[in-house]
């Protein structure tokens, strides 16, 4: 594990590769997925993939503290062995080994015949990450000798070494003013002076000065780092009942669905406009929250996770203008049970990349962030998010995040694992802990038993810990004298469906109130219903008779709805009634209509009949659109959906499919080694078309490997040990080492031809 004697290293890191077995080299690929994409074509190929800047960099940001330290302190030592490393940092040596092998794993420490030694740019990679828990030291000279330093050190004069200190603990840089830079012992005169005198600090080519690496070590008693290293924060947790958390985060969760259900079957039929950019308006947003009775950051945040969920996204709306309408999987979700939906809704907001916690702040040129914004998206907020669950998912039952010091605790925690990104991690951590008590994840500070399993990546185990803490849904309601109606339990989305559009919701909780009123009735008939249709809803699903008022209400609002028609004029009013024209035509708020009367029961308006119609009812008439031959037209919106954006998988499906990447790359990397190992010293003569043909007929009788060279559709050329099956039609068909497939070749590419005996494949 990259801990074993001198005499054991390797030449090279490519070298270190090929004894590797394909468990270890399998391991390496998943911790560092860019280097599985494109396939490597060998060892030598894979060895230089990781010592790219951009590689490099994502593999440094996933070390903690620890291993960050012994990397630097490694940097900073040069060339050893894991128990030099053990005596320069200051950590247990037991957590320093792990580390270190740790490291090797990664492929950032190789094993060289001399010991240890950091891959190629992880210097330039640590430098200036002093921020982030490691030394800022610089590497050490040759022959430098940290006794020698120390030495040196004590004999300063008190005003030096306070110097020296200060210096050091700046980052180990500073400027000498007015002192001289090259100066004796004996003819220093301020404490700058005595410093470079005895090579405490050494010039640099930019004008300033530093503290050398072994006077860096020495200040800090022979150790990279004064403070240890190996010290995990700990989260700072109070005692709280296991079954109050549990109760407190399936109603969460519960609330969770019911919400984003009632807001895409309200954007089915009156779906918000998209702006240009791609995000959701102001306005929209606050009609969202109106309509959910939360805040506009609750209303985000469920927006933006239903469109990760794949049940949101852009499409047409009735007038050819694009908005955000529900997708054609919004109807599959709806029919499964409420602990299935909010599994879904749950695993899209834990593997998503979007920071629902921006909406409404504004960047530094004063641009307002919209919900479903493009912008509003960070890789890292995906890490932060699973790394704040996985620390929370640690405490035991009975224990929570304590009131106002927990969550500084678990950004400690989290800024320890990933210490090179601390300034954005802190938000958004404190949003992972906000967003996942509002989703139902955790609640009260403590991480509920399906949030646990969700953490872990189990949705099945998710959706089985939460069924049994969900009300059974009712499928009936209790209808009041004075126009409400309770539902003594959440109803079963038919029934909420349309009693939603029979009548408005009073408040919610345990028990949901609904209220009938005129406009909601009214609502109900402009949807295509009849005054028969509603008294036979409202008579099936009540436990209780129906009170008078509510039969006299729809009977009204029956006898009130269409006696005033609307046409097209730009647009005309019609009635039977000439009584309820007049009124209508001195009413105090009808001077913006542009009514005029051209008949005693008709009146013409300059206003568009869909701007006429919602002005009409808030007057508090009931009209409905004639047709042009007369007849009344209501009918009930179409429901709008979007395609299902694509791309998305099930978590199931994205490990299966890496798996599959991993194994595929690991295959075409020792095929690679082994072509290498069978590629000639020198140059190898291009072959004839019909040179390849007569080889590659005789590998098919003989059934022997060979080494081609083959340029693909690209131009370029690659050298592959294949197993030749057929030869036909100006065609190879062979089994491809690299692919562990069978593939088929055409001739006519093939540059060279070179057979591989069965003694050398031994």
């Amino acid at each position: 594990m990259g801990t074993q004697p001198a005499a054991t290293g390797h030449r090279t890191l490519a070298d270190q590769f090929r004894s590797w077995p394909d468990e270890r080299l399998a391991r390496l690929l998943r911790e560092r997925p860019d280097l599985a994409t494109p396939a490597p074509h060998d060892s030598a190929h894979l060895a230089s993939r990781t010592a790219t800047r951009s590689s490099l960099s994502r593999a440094l940001d996933r070390l903690n503290r620890l291993e960050l330290s012994v990397l630097d302190a490694l940097v900073v030592g040069g060339q050893t062995t894991s128990a030099g490393l053990v005596r320069i940092v200051a950590a247990e040596p037991a957590a320093v080994t792990a580390a270190v092998e740790r490291l090797v794993d990664l492929a950032l420490v190789w094993d060289a015949p001399g010991g240890l030694r950091p891959l190629a740019g992880v210097a330039d990679g640590l430098a200036g990450a002093a921020a982030a828990g490691v030394s800022g030291l610089r590497p050490l000279a040759d022959g430098a000798s940290v006794a020698d330093a120390t030495t040196r050190i004590t004999e300063l004069s008190p005003a030096a070494r306070a110097l020296l200190d200060h210096v050091d603990a700046q980052g180990g840089t500073g400027s000498t003013g007015t002192a001289d830079r090259v100066v004796r012992p004996d003819e220093a005169t301020t404490p700058v002076e005595e410093l470079l005198a005895r090579r405490l600090l050494v010039p640099r080519r930019d004008g300033l000065v530093q503290v050398p690496g072994e006077v860096g070590l020495a200040l800090r008693g022979g150790r990279t780092t004064r403070e240890p290293v190996d010290d995990v924060p700990t989260l700072a947790t109070t005692a709280r009942h296991a079954g109050l958390v549990e109760r407190t985060a399936s109603g969460a969760a519960f609330e969770t669905v019911r919400r984003v259900e009632l807001l895409l079957d309200q954007w089915g039929t009156s779906p918000p406009g998209a702006l240009r950019s791609g995000g959701l308006g102001v306005r929209d947003l606050k009609a969202s929250a109106a309509l959910l009775h939360v805040d506009e950051q609750t209303a985000a945040l469920l927006v933006e996770v239903a469109s990760a969920a794949g049940l949101l996204a852009q499409g047409l709306a009735a007038d050819g203008d694009g908005g955000w309408l529900p997708t054609d999987a919004f109807d599959a979700w709806s029919g499964r049970s409420v602990a299935e939906r909010w599994a879904d809704l749950a695993s899209a907001w834990l593997s998503s990349p979007r920071m629902p916690g921006l909406v409404g702040t504004r960047d530094q040129a004063g641009k307002a962030a919209n919900a479903l914004s493009p912008e509003l998206a960070s890789t890292f907020q995906v890490e932060s998010r699973q790394m704040a669950l996985a620390a929370w998912a640690t405490l035991p039952d009975g224990e929570v995040l304590a009131s106002g010091t927990g969550l500084p605790s678990l950004v400690a925690l989290v800024a320890w694992r990933r210490p090179r990104r601390p300034r954005s991690r802190d938000r958004q951590v404190a949003w992972a802990v906000t967003e996942a008590e509002l989703l139902g994840v955790a609640g009260l500070g403590g991480l509920s038993a399906h949030g646990r399993a969700l953490a872990t990546g189990d949705q099945a185990g998710a959706v089985t810990a939460l069924a049994p803490l969900l009300p059974a849904p009712v499928d009936h309601i209790l209808l009041q004298a004075d126009l409400t109606a309770v539902a003594p339990g959440p109803l079963e989305t038919s029934v909420a469906r349309t009693l939603h559009l029979l009548a408005d919701v009073e408040s919610r909780g345990g028990a949901t109130v609904y209220r009938f009123s005129a406009s909601s009735v009214r609502r109900a008939f402009d949807a295509g219903w009849s005054a028969a249709e509603a008294h036979e809803f409202v008579a099936a699903v009540s436990r209780t008779p129906v009170p008078q008022p509510l039969t006299y209400l729809i009977d009204d609002t029956s006898r009130t709805f269409g006696t005033l028609r609307v046409g097209h004029a730009e647009a005309f009013l019609r009635a039977d009634d000439e009584a309820v024209l007049t009124e209508l035509i001195h009413h105090p708020k009808a001077g913006t209509l542009g009514l005029r009367r051209l008949a005693p029961t008709v009146l013409i308006s300059t206003v568009p009949v869909d701007v006429l119609l919602p002005r009409l009812r808030d007057l508090g008439t009931g009209p409905v659109v004639e047709s042009a031959d007369g007849t009344v037209r209501v009918a009930r919106p179409d429901l709008l959906r979007a395609r299902s954006p694509r791309g998305r998988r099930a978590p199931g499906q994205q490990v299966v499919r890496e798996t599959s990447q991993v194994t595929a790359a690991v295959a075409a990397l020792r095929a690679g080694d082994r072509t290498a190992d069978f590629r000639p010293s020198q140059a190898v003569e291009p072959t004839s078309p019909s040179g390849a043909l007569a080889v590659l007929r005789d590998a098919v009788e003989t059934h022997t490997s060979v080494l081609i060279g083959y340029v693909d559709n690209h131009g370029s050329t690659s050298e592959r040990m294949v197993d030749p099956i057929t030869v036909e039609g100006g065609h190879l068909t062979a089994h491809d080492h690299r692919s562990d497939d069978t593939r088929t070749f055409a001739i006519h590419r093939i540059t060279s031809v070179r057979p591989v005996s069965a003694w050398d494949q031994d």
